[in-house]
């Protein structure tokens, strides 16, 4: 049996009046990949938060190869050689992708405090070559996209394995949340590749790759791990039940019909310069419109225009058979346009805002009474949607980046909903990083909204979620709409929007 490089006993970590993990033990072995999964809330990002040295456990007791540790900073982690993946990112954004990979161990590439550019450079190189990433060492992370930049923090944690003295251990928090799945099994290679050199903890939604990656699972709920399974005696219906107590329900396939014949929303021959071109589509109230497309295809960069976040250099969008002007965000809003980013933490929600202040930011003016917040009415709504979506933790004065990312997004889109019903909802990748009962809540959610009449227009993780989920479908290439499929033909096959998508 392999030793054991890492053992968590009795760990308990508490946030003011949360109780994010209690009493949590567990080992990680040598050569081996240890998942840990839990619905959103569970207090997994947070356990390996502490193993990683940002926060510092109430209780408990953390050895590794056998002796006691106090991990009090990233510093203390990274030394012990204990590298973390976060779920957010942790890139200086005006820094090159070389200098964030490399930040405080350059060694022979800095020299009398200056870098030594050229060998900087292919010291990052190497590490994005062992995950296939053509990302040039050389450019600013925040030119980067959300899936590039998760690349780059892969890139950063794997750069441990030439420091570490001992085999390394490896915190994966979600890393394959925001890949398609050409990147998400570049990442879970590297990750098998790993099992001969490292020992990993992967946490992760996406239970077939738990499955196909670890040797044993952790199961968490409500702070503390319920149970533990070997890969072998178990399956993903075997693990839903464990997290949540029940077997999902949720009529995945089922379609929705769309009602109106008139667009709410057309698109004629949108422009934006290396981004997209000549794009035209409608929108119907009613309607889920899916959209496909690997990553650079426009699709991100067009919803965005559709929400006055970036400017198009030609076209026309027209809202209810009147050409708009989007020049900022504001105008979308004002004109019943939402929008939920796919980097939820950092485009999303205000970080330093409670939960009720995140909530109601966007529908002030609705809760107002004379020059007063009504507070009685802005309490009972966000009480509502917090018991509706099951918001963890249920305190509105929670702060919001306390809570896990699962449950940032639900707070993304209760913001929407809370206080005025918007015509049109632009959803890019609502079910990211989401449990398995938590989608169940939000796919519902999606279609009441859809009968309500509102328009949605989607970006899915996967696409078996768009199939599910849309009644039509495009495809975008390389900037152009490469494909349509229409709900009322015999809904695509994966294979079939693949072919459009490459």
């Amino acid at each position: 049996m392999n030793e054991t490089v890492l053992r968590v006993e009795g760990v308990g970590k508490r946030f003011t009046n949360v109780q994010a993990i209690d009493g949590v033990s567990l080992d990680i072995r040598a050569h081996e990949v240890v998942g840990l999964i839990g619905e959103n809330g569970a207090g997994k990002s947070t356990l390996l938060k502490i193993l990683a040295g940002i926060h510092r456990p109430d209780s408990g007791r953390i050895a590794l190869r056998g002796r006691a540790i106090k991990l009090k900073s990233l510093a203390d982690a990274r030394n012990a050689g204990i590298a973390m993946v976060f779920q957010e990112s942790s890139l200086l954004p005006n820094l090159s992708v070389a200098e964030n990979i490399l930040l405080g161990h350059e060694d022979d590439a800095l020299r009398a405090g200056f870098y030594k550019w050229n060998a900087l450079y292919g010291l990052a190189a190497a590490q994005l070559d062992k995950l296939d990433a053509n990302i040039p060492p050389s450019v600013r992370t925040d030119t980067l996209s959300l899936a590039e930049r998760q690349m780059v923090e892969l890139a950063k944690a794997l750069a441990i394995e030439e420091r570490a003295q001992n085999e390394p251990v490896i915190l994966l928090d979600e890393p394959t949340a925001l890949l398609d799945t050409e990147q998400s099994d570049i990442v879970l290679t590297q990750i098998e590749r790993l099992r001969t050199r490292a020992c990993v903890m992967f946490v992760s939604h996406r239970l077939d790759e738990v499955l196909r990656v670890c040797d044993r699972i952790y199961v968490m709920a409500n702070g503390r791990c319920i149970a533990q399974r070997e890969r072998a005696d178990c399956n993903a219906t075997d693990l839903q039940q464990l997290m949540l107590g029940r077997q999902t329900h949720v009529e995945y396939g089922k379609r929705i019909s769309t009602t109106s014949p008139t667009p709410l929303l057309s698109v004629r021959a949108l422009c934006r310069a290396d981004s997209y071109h000549a794009v035209s589509f409608d929108l119907h109230a009613g309607e889920v419109l899916g959209m496909a497309g690997a990553m650079c295809s426009g699709r991100e960069s067009l919803c965005r225009a559709l929400f006055g976040a970036e400017k198009p250099d030609s076209g026309e969008i027209v809202l209810d058979g009147h050409a708009i002007r989007l020049r900022h965000p504001a105008d979308a809003v004002r004109l019943g346009i939402g929008y939920v980013p796919s980097d939820r933490r950092a485009e999303g929600i205000v970080s330093g805002f409670s939960v009720r202040e995140n909530m109601t930011l966007t529908h002030l003016n609705e809760l107002r009474r004379g020059p007063f917040i009504d507070l009685a009415r802005e309490k009972e709504l966000v009480g509502r949607w917090i018991e509706r979506l099951r918001i963890k933790p249920s305190a509105p004065d929670t702060p919001a980046h306390h809570l896990s990312g699962g449950n940032q997004q639900k707070l993304v889109l209760a913001k929407w909903l809370i206080a005025r019903t918007p015509k049109i909802l632009i959803l890019d990748r609502p079910l990211c990083g989401l449990d398995v009962g938590a989608k169940e809540e939000i796919i519902v959610l999606i279609r009441e909204l859809a009968k309500t009449g509102i328009g949605i227009l989607l970006i899915a993780d996967t696409s078996d979620e768009l199939i599910a989920l849309s009644d039509n479908i495009i495809v975008m290439k390389d900037g152009i709409i490469s494909g349509r499929f229409s709900a009322a033909a015999e809904k695509p096959s994966e294979l079939q929007i693949l072919e459009r998508m490459v």
